[in-house]
């Protein structure tokens, strides 16, 4: 699957005619993601049908520009203002704030491009593009965005604090799933249910990364540690503490696998993903 999707977003991002553009989209794109959200799309997908087509690789590298846009975006001075990002300089110390700005909006663009170009040729997967459209736009991770820095060097408190992680990190999440047991033509039943899964997996990754930002070393997460505390930013950790966010985590993990497991697959590859996504320790 990785294979797949590594190739497929290097002929994407090959078709960008601007070379300097294409430098600074690539740059991003090729910086060491895990590519989770894509693979948890395929994965998702196969769960349901036993396979995955060309048209499911082009959503799910479709996924993977839109969440790198958006993390070329955060890193930004007038967002999270961060330098290093999967142990490289961010977007903006290496192109300049207006190129990595262009960057992430034309891999936004190229994402909707492609899902578009896949429902011509099967549009029964318009409903698949409207999940991901409304995940990472303004009822999702945009305004999950928009609320944290609402309360930037503000303390938040636990509603708030799930608003947050719900929207700006956990609606892709939701979404990949969503999206990825629509194209594989599951039921109405079958695709909340994937959904419902994503929603506990998206919640979980954010606690696991607000977890590692305490507890891990630079040279693992590939960026400065303690920047959360050092940036005043509200996080599980800070909110709940680190014992309860360790609590909170396990149990949330738990039911999010209990929940996929009660699931008819056609292929353990999901469980898989999910077990590793669980398990990261970066």
């Amino acid at each position: 699957m990785r294979d797949q999707i590594e190739a497929r977003l290097q002929t994407l991002l090959d078709n960008c005619q601007e070379p300097s553009l294409k430098e600074a989209m690539s740059y991003s794109v090729s910086a060491g993601g895990k590519r989770l959200r894509p693979l948890l799309l395929l994965g998702a997908c196969e769960a349901v049908s036993g396979q995955f087509s060309q048209n499911a690789v082009d959503f799910a590298c479709a996924l993977e520009m839109i969440h790198t846009y958006s993390l070329i975006h955060d890193d930004l001075p007038a967002m999270d203002n961060d330098d290093m990002r999967r142990g490289k300089p961010t977007s903006h110390k290496q192109f300049g704030e207006a190129m990595a700005i262009l960057a992430g909006d034309a891999l936004l663009n190229r994402a909707f491009e492609t899902m578009i170009h896949a429902c011509v040729d099967d549009p029964k997967l318009i409903n698949a593009m409207r999940v991901i459209a409304v995940a990472s736009g303004d009822s999702g991770m945009i305004a999950g965005q928009v609320i944290d820095m609402h309360f930037q060097h503000k303390k938040a408190d636990g509603d708030a604090l799930f608003n947050i992680h719900s929207l700006k990190t956990g609606a892709l999440f939701a979404a990949a799933f969503e999206a990825g047991a629509l194209i594989g033509e599951g039921d109405d039943s079958y695709v909340q249910s994937m959904k419902d899964v994503g929603v506990k997996i998206g919640r979980a990754f954010q606690i696991l990364d607000d977890l590692l930002d305490v507890t891990a070393t630079q040279e693992t997460l590939g960026k400065p540690t303690g920047s959360d505390s050092r940036n005043e930013k509200n996080t599980y950790v800070s909110i709940h503490g680190l014992e309860a966010a360790k609590s909170d985590y396990n149990k949330i993990s738990i039911e999010a696998l209990a929940t996929l497991d009660q699931l008819p697959q056609k292929t353990l590859t999901l469980r898989t993903i999910v077990q590793q996504v669980i398990d990261r320790t970066y």
